[in-house]
């Protein structure tokens, strides 16, 4: 695998940019392909099974335009479709739930963490089992909070709409020993500022962006794929559909975004026959 190949990113939506522009920071010379499923966002309301053939099938894409690590920073497919990826590809695969585990580990100093997300993530169970691989001792509030990302797609990431469904959700957890709170989904981080304010300084926020940009270059140079390019990388910024909302999303999430989506049609037979190449191909090894 040459390392100058690109590295694929995809999300069920525009939310992934925020691990973008994580990556972005640390890795800028790498070339970078990223596949927004926003055709069929929200993933979090979808069956495990749904989930896993949209994750494959967007695997498959990328893989088919030559990525030479793949980064899923959809929370709800990290939880749902990990490990039916790492079956379907031979190339990395980094998920965000594992590097948000880590990171609320270092975080916690009581030893109770919070995760919330959407309801496929937190039905997964995935963000507990992964802390508790890490330490069996520390204990793991999830909450669903499935307004969240329609409110974070809308635009409503301030002010008293934002401030009253944060404070339904994530009132009690001001009251608890829980000092560490996960945002187990990439919309929620613009949801940030408003959650401060209801629930106070001392709380530890932890975006798994910045654990899983990490993880991608500490094993992007242990297997030698690091790029040896001395300029700054290419984008490419496809999606399943384009509004004038998610081109807004996206410039507030991603600085310097500039609203160059591409789109593909992910329903259009391009995607199913990429993944049907790549399971024939699988089948012939």
């Amino acid at each position: 695998m040459p390392s100058t190949k690109p590295i694929g990113i995809f999300d069920s939506g525009v939310g992934g940019l925020t691990v973008v522009a994580r990556v972005l920071e640390l890795l800028p010379r790498e070339d970078i392909i990223y596949f927004g499923d926003t055709a069929r966002v929200p993933y979090g309301i979808r069956s495990p099974r749904v989930i896993r053939e949209f994750s494959r099938e967007i695997a498959a894409w990328l893989v088919a335009r030559g990525v030479k690590a793949l980064v899923v920073a959809c929370n709800t497919a990290s939880a749902v479709a990990l490990p039916a990826l790492r079956e379907l590809v031979d190339i990395p695969v980094i998920g965000v739930v594992e590097a948000g585990a880590r990171q609320a580990m270092e975080a916690t100093r009581t030893g109770e963490v919070a995760v919330i997300g959407t309801a496929s993530t937190v039905n997964s169970r995935a963000y507990p089992d992964a802390v508790s691989r890490l330490d069996a001792q520390v204990r793991t509030l999830s909450r669903a909070c499935p307004l969240f990302v329609p409110m974070v797609e809308d635009g409503i990431v301030e002010g008293p709409v934002a401030e009253a469904v944060i404070r339904h959700y994530l009132a009690d957890i001001r009251q608890s020993r829980i000092d560490t709170l996960v945002l187990g989904c990439t919309h929620y981080p613009l949801l940030q500022g408003e959650m401060r304010r209801a629930l106070g300084p001392e709380l530890r926020i932890v975006d798994a962006a910045e654990g899983t940009a990490v993880e991608l270059s500490e094993i992007l140079t242990r297997l030698d794929l690091a790029t040896p390019n001395l300029e700054t990388g290419r984008r490419r910024y496809v999606f399943s559909d384009r509004t004038d909302a998610f081109q807004a999303l996206a410039r507030r999430i991603l600085p310097g975004f500039m609203g160059d989506m591409e789109t593909v049609d992910v329903e259009g037979g391009e995607f199913r026959d990429a993944l049907r190449l790549l399971e024939s191909q699988a089948g012939q090894a």
